[in-house]
């Protein structure tokens, strides 16, 4: 069997090419072209190819903190409320991981020093820890400062009206006058309609109506023999 009929998509461009022109990817193990791969860059290997995708990962990795899911809770939450309590259980849920052992056995842990890693999360929320249970496992956390919104977001609600709104003046319509054709051509329909109206009134069922030659041949109260 011909291998060339063998058809794939590479994972960037989406062309669909023969499989003998894709190659592996030696991290995510897809499928690219040659022109979405690199030689590795953390070894240099030109036999091994990496895709775009991950050298870009190896070049620069994105760095996030454990606690970067209670920090986007807390920045949610301060748009309507001042004071939110949370369980180790939820706060469990948010980071996507289990809290270390000190959390629940010291209430030093939740001091709000900035030198520690995981005080930033609150603390960079523009939140602080205001009191701790550890016997029923929960922190309470206030708001103490408003963070600068994020640029490009409520640009709209932010502008300052500097003069009052004054709307677009808006023009009266003018009412055309009808040209004299259009006008005799409409009366003219008109007295059409009326004409066939009339008719219509004056048919008898079962009788035809009076073509014009017998009206100019007989008179009006007299009937044909």
């Amino acid at each position: 069997m011909d291998v060339a009929a063998f058809k794939d998509e590479c994972g960037i461009c989406g062309r669909v090419l023969s499989s003998y022109r894709l190659k592996k990817c030696e991290r995510c193990k897809r499928l690219y072209c040659r022109d979405c791969m690199v030689p590795d860059v953390a070894t240099g290997d030109p036999t091994a190819m990496l895709c775009l995708h991950c050298a870009r990962r190896i070049v620069s990795p994105r760095v996030v903190s454990k606690y970067d899911g209670l920090t986007r809770h807390l920045k949610f939450r301060a748009a309507f409320t001042g004071m939110v309590k949370l369980t180790f259980a939820r706060i469990d849920g948010l980071i996507g991981s289990n809290l270390p052992m000190e959390a629940y056995k010291s209430e030093s842990w939740w001091s709000n020093s900035p030198s520690s890693a995981h005080s930033k999360g609150w603390l960079d929320a523009g939140w602080e820890t205001q009191e701790v249970n550890l016997k029923e496992g929960f922190v309470v956390f206030k708001k103490v400062r408003e963070l600068p919104r994020e640029r490009g977001r409520g640009r709209k609600a932010n502008l300052e009206i500097t003069k009052p709104f004054t709307p677009v003046p808006v023009r009266p319509l003018r009412s055309k006058i009808p040209s004299k054709t259009k006008a005799s051509k409409l009366y003219a329909r008109i007295l059409n309609l009326e004409r066939q109206r009339n008719a219509a009134r004056g048919q008898i069922r079962g009788l035809k109506p009076r073509s014009q030659h017998e009206k100019r041949l007989f008179k009006p109260n007299e009937k044909p023999r």
